[in-house]
């Protein structure tokens, strides 16, 4: 019998590998976008010269670094505010004016009152069912009189979600309403230790057990040391971690629209960085909800006067904004939800 023990063992181990590489080819296999000619056009409503005009904008010295609960950010908030209401694009019912306030109880003791922007476009055939497209609008202030801008950290995120929100809104225009809900969620006082997104997922304006993933927006407009020879590139964190079909479906999107260099550097459990605790996805991750954190990683204006608007690499973050909308896409319009499952 000792002798027939370990050829047994061989035996239902190898059937064992066969049957999860058949399961992982399977769900590769299912994944595809069943009309790509309408993810091409409002893609491409993506431009480089709107992100432009946004980031600008929200970027500008008259902001004053939009320190979360200061004026300049209560303006900033205002300026995407009204961006979304000249779209058509719904706030939700529990906070019509699409402001979710958070008390000066919840926050640091150096902050303010502040708000969270939450916008959405419902679903048309599972509208209870909710994607999340995130971005935190605040920055760090005046600090030692200068102001920091925060053109890439993270007015580049804010800006791409606005444009991805036009092109959604365009598509539901023209008679391609998603079928899931989309929100697109603009954090506050991420700087200060993402005050905004818990507050969102304790007080959510849509129940989180029907939020089937969130694709969250930090610094996606500049290159990063490790890719000065090539700049086509994203960060790709925590997107395998809670589901991996949502991971494969990233994958699917760049393949099939922008063929992006996707680097797991810092997706690592071990990444001495730790950047999958340090933005907002990372309390929808808490809750079990699949994420993907889109990153361009750190550069030498990280956290400084000098993250400027001339700095930012606009055909570089129009191709990052364009994956993030292919990817919502899918996600969107799929028969079911990405699967609460790592293989």
């Amino acid at each position: 019998m000792k002798i027939l023990v370990v050829p047994l063992l061989l035996l239902v181990g190898t059937c064992s590998n066969q049957r999860h590489s058949e399961k992982v080819d399977n769900l590769k296999n299912s994944i595809s976008y069943s009309e790509k000619a309408p993810v091409e056009t409002y893609l491409n409503t993506i431009t480089t010269e709107d992100l432009e005009v946004h980031l600008n904008e929200i970027a500008s010295d008259k902001y004053a670094g939009r320190r979360a609960g200061a004026d300049g950010h209560n303006e900033v908030c205002d300026y995407i505010r009204k961006y979304y209401d000249s779209l058509q694009i719904k706030a939700p019912k529990a906070y019509p004016d699409y402001f979710q306030t958070i008390p000066k109880s919840y926050l640091p003791e150096e902050l303010k009152v502040s708000q969270n922007v939450i916008a959405y476009i419902e679903g048309s055939e599972f509208p209870e069912e909710v994607l999340v497209v995130s971005a935190h609008s605040d920055h760090m202030g005046v600090i030692d009189g200068k102001i920091h801008n925060g053109a890439d950290d993270n007015a580049s995120g804010t800006s791409a979600i606005m444009e991805v929100a036009q092109a959604f809104q365009l598509a539901v225009e023209n008679g391609h309403r998603p079928r899931r809900s989309i929100v697109f969620l603009h954090l506050t006082a991420e700087e200060y230790g993402l005050y905004g997104s818990l507050f969102y997922t304790e007080n959510p304006a849509f129940p989180l057990e029907n939020t089937v993933a969130n694709l969250n927006t930090d610094m996606i407009g500049r290159v990063d040391k490790r890719h000065e020879d090539n700049e086509e590139y994203i960060y790709l964190i925590g997107s395998d971690r809670i589901s991996t079909e949502l991971d494969f479906i990233v994958r699917k999107a760049n393949e099939e629209f922008t063929h992006l260099e996707l680097d797991y550097k810092y997706n690592a459990l071990n990444d001495s960085n730790r950047y999958y605790n340090r933005s907002d996805h990372y309390n929808f991750a808490l809750k079990n909800i699949p994420v993907i954190f889109f990153f361009n990683g750190e550069h030498k204006d990280y956290h400084k006067p000098t993250d400027t608007v001339e700095k930012i690499n606009y055909k570089v973050l129009q191709k990052r904004a364009q994956l993030i909308f292919a990817t919502a896409w899918y996600v969107a319009n799929s028969d079911n939800p990405p699967a609460k499952e790592v293989l």
